[in-house]
């Protein structure tokens, strides 16, 4: 499981990285233009793909068993993380209290992000199906 979680924290990582670049773009640029909304559905596709194509890089460089339990636990501690993360920054980066930001879930731009990054937990899971990963 030690190969798991560190996949997992090698997951989130990159994955965030993107995320905080994307996310400065659909805030400073694209929801001005086409709304929260509109800026939302256009990033996550693109936030998705990006997290598909690191998944499968992580699993070809730290071998993680093609296993239930390992992808689970792969998939759900970089989930844990990163909403984590994304709960850390709300409150600590933009001033918001906790309960400010669990509000955010109500609005449907949040849905759809939270929907994404469930997809995005799922991705090592579903990349079993794809058979040996080749290193």
């Amino acid at each position: 499981m030690h190969k798991a979680l560190t996949a997992g924290l090698a997951y989130f990582a990159v994955v965030f990285a993107f995320g905080l670049a994307l996310g400065t773009v659909r805030v400073l640029l694209l929801a001005p233009r086409v709304g929260e909304i509109g800026a939302t559905v256009l990033e996550v596709p693109i936030m998705l793909a990006l997290s598909w194509f690191a998944c499968r890089r992580i699993l070809r460089l730290i071998t993680v068993d093609a296993l239930f339990a390992p992808r689970v636990v792969m998939g759900a501690s970089a989930f844990v993380v990163l909403m984590t993360a994304e709960t850390s920054l709300s409150v600590f980066g933009f001033g918001r209290s906790l309960a400010e930001h669990f509000e955010t879930y109500h609005h449907i731009g949040a849905m759809i992000g939270l929907a994404g990054q469930i997809a995005f937990a799922s991705f090592p899971l579903l990349q079993i199906k794809r058979g040996p990963t080749p290193r």
